[in-house]
């Protein structure tokens, strides 16, 4: 140390042709930059790197790949719109949730707990909320993330009244009015138990209770990442200029254009 860039290139073609994907070998290169880094050692990374880099992802093999992932449908809502129970707290929050996600094409981890209640990431009941009437009338209603996967700046979450059964900002009113008994210092979709107590609505539950009505009415099952997929191409079959969609979405750069389907 410090590893000179032939040496560099040898270990990722070596190791890495024919055995793994280009992300995991960004991964590799990142942890060996990052341990030079600590060590003090300067980091050997010119042209010579780049290229093995980019010849070595080419033998990638097709394990590395993960098949595109599926859009929720608004089929897959209206779905939820039959059969969740819209005076059960539980079904209240996946109700909100979902069309949440789909109309502001989130992120669930935007929204959602995966395990422990972070307050300094997760989005609390004490969020700042903003309502408001738009130039065309449109009532809107907008809440504050803390951060997304790729800001640690937070960011805004817009909501138009669609005026419908289909309407996000309604879902979300009738969330917060059927879910009083909660503190402000509690995740934002957390909701009331029969205990009288409550509980953070984790990513896990969510999506299992959208797959139970999804499988009765044979729809297929979609991962978390579909609700940011499918609202993204619902928003463009209406119609809406793709670089609303890019700030609807808080896309940074046109990496949006991957989920298209």
């Amino acid at each position: 140390m410090p590893a000179s860039e032939l040496i560099l290139s040898m270990f990722i073609t070596i190791r890495g042709s024919s055995s793994v994907g280009k992300s995991a070998l960004k991964t590799w290169l990142e942890g060996l930059r990052l341990w030079q880094t600590v060590n003090d050692a300067p980091w050997h990374c010119g042209c010579l790197l780049r290229d093995t880099l980019r010849g070595t992802a080419r033998y990638a093999p097709h394990s590395s790949h993960q098949a595109k992932r599926d859009p929720v449908t608004i089929d897959h809502l209206k779905a939820l719109c039959r059969h969740l129970d819209l005076t059960n707290a539980f079904d209240i929050a996946v109700f909100a949730v979902a069309w949440i996600a789909f109309w502001c094409c989130c992120r669930l981890g935007e929204l959602l707990v995966d395990a422990k209640f972070d307050p300094d990431a997760h989005i609390a009941r004490s969020t700042l909320i903003t309502r408001g009437m738009a130039a065309n009338c449109t009532k809107y209603t907008n809440f504050v993330i803390l951060r997304t996967k790729t800001s640690m700046e937070g960011a805004s979450i817009y909501m138009s009244d669609s005026t419908c059964d289909c309407s996000a900002t309604s879902a979300f009113e009738h969330h917060l009015s059927s879910n009083t008994n909660i503190p402000s210092s509690a995740p934002l979709f957390a909701f009331e138990t029969a205990n009288r107590s409550w509980a953070p609505m984790k990513r896990a539950w969510f999506l299992d209770r959208c797959n139970e009505i999804w499988s009765k009415e044979g729809l297929t099952s979609i991962k978390g990442h579909g609700f940011r997929i499918g609202g993204m191409t619902h928003l463009l079959l209406l119609g809406v200029d793709p670089w609303v969609v890019m700030a609807q979405g808080r896309w940074s750069s046109q990496s949006f254009l991957l989920y298209w389907r």
